[in-house]
């Protein structure tokens, strides 16, 4: 079997032919719940095959949390749901000790967050100490409780969602939380004929009938797949001069844009890049990555990585805007 440039083992058209058919498994279900949000579905998708997490964002009752269940529901792995509240406690998620008195010992617990996937619904009404208890989790893929380290299941993807508008009894995620997510997803209000079909669905009960139409392992092989998705070394340059254009906006923006960024980019930003274009490219039924791939998820990958300053605010100026400037003043290779 042949090596790519970089030593890696070739995508075979049987690998290929394999994927397309997995993807087209888990995205017909998903479209099959879920009305009219299809780059959400790719993002999830993305994320299950980079084995990165999630953040979606919206207003109340958009579907965020249903579509993270339709996709995971497609899959057969571990699902647990924490629902978020001011009062919810590290150990409520992670896991704690007990006292057994059969033993008369402590045991440790594990808790919700040891699964294949985790659903933190309302990821901002919990604390930030319970919010950074999630990051060993989510950067180290372990956990420790008692001082022993559990590791987490090989394929652990976090589906988070905020809801922006409700500043009561909220706690603003911070930057280094916000930085562990691969991407972050903004849901919008749904047209009149996909709201139609919205009721319709309740109506007929399509979301009382789940159906695995994946497994784990299937997730897993998508994985390995990802891993040997050919990049060239123009596209991760190409990359890397977003990245550097989000901290040198002063260069690369006209001066009414400029003036809005406080912070590019970390370099997780870019490894962010590389990953979901992997995924894109898998996706998209090829073995190598294109610049497309890369601009696909521009603003998932960049949107929460830049900080914008309060000029930004009060001028209506969102992080998309930016981000597609950004990228517009990058030449593509």
């Amino acid at each position: 079997m042949e090596n790519n440039e970089n030593g890696f083992q070739s995508i075979t058209d049987a690998d290929l032919e394999n994927a397309r058919t997995i993807i087209k498994k888990i995205m017909s279900y998903y479209n099959s719940k879920v009305v009219n949000q299809p780059k959400i579905g790719i993002s999830l998708l993305a994320a299950m095959i980079s084995n990165g997490h999630v953040l979606m964002e919206s207003v109340p009752g958009l579907a965020k949390t249903t579509a993270a269940r339709v996709m995971t529901e497609a899959v057969n792995g571990s699902f647990s749901r924490v629902q978020c509240t001011p009062d919810l406690l590290p150990s409520d998620i992670i896991g704690t000790q007990i006292f057994n008195m059969t033993t008369n010992s402590f045991e440790n617990k594990l808790g919700p967050v040891y699964a294949n996937f985790v659903l933190l619904d309302e990821i901002n009404r919990s604390s930030a100490k319970t919010q950074s208890a999630m990051l060993e989790a989510m950067q180290e893929r372990e956990i420790t409780i008692g001082g022993t380290r559990y590791e987490l299941p090989e394929v652990f993807v976090v589906m988070a969602t905020q809801n922006p508008i409700e500043q009561e009894g909220t706690y603003v995620l911070s930057e280094a939380q916000q930085d562990r997510f691969l991407l972050k997803c903004k849901i919008d209000y749904p047209d009149a004929m996909s709201e139609l079909e919205i009721l319709n669905r309740i109506e007929a009960d399509v979301f009382d009938k789940p159906q695995a139409v994946a497994s784990i392992e299937e997730i897993q092989y998508m994985q390995q797949l990802r891993k040997r998705v050919y990049m060239d070394d123009s596209i991760k340059k190409y990359i890397i001069n977003i990245v550097q254009a989000t901290r040198q906006v002063n260069k690369v923006l006209p001066a009414n844009l400029a003036q809005y960024v406080s912070m590019g980019a970390s370099t997780r930003a870019a490894i962010a890049f590389m990953e979901a274009a992997k995924a894109s490219a898998l996706i998209n039924g090829r073995n190598y990555c294109t610049p497309d791939d890369v601009k696909l998820f521009r603003h998932e990958v960049l949107g929460h990585r830049i900080t914008l300053n309060y000029a930004a605010i009060a001028d209506g100026i969102e992080e998309e805007k930016i981000v597609d400037a950004i990228v517009g003043a990058v030449q593509t290779p």
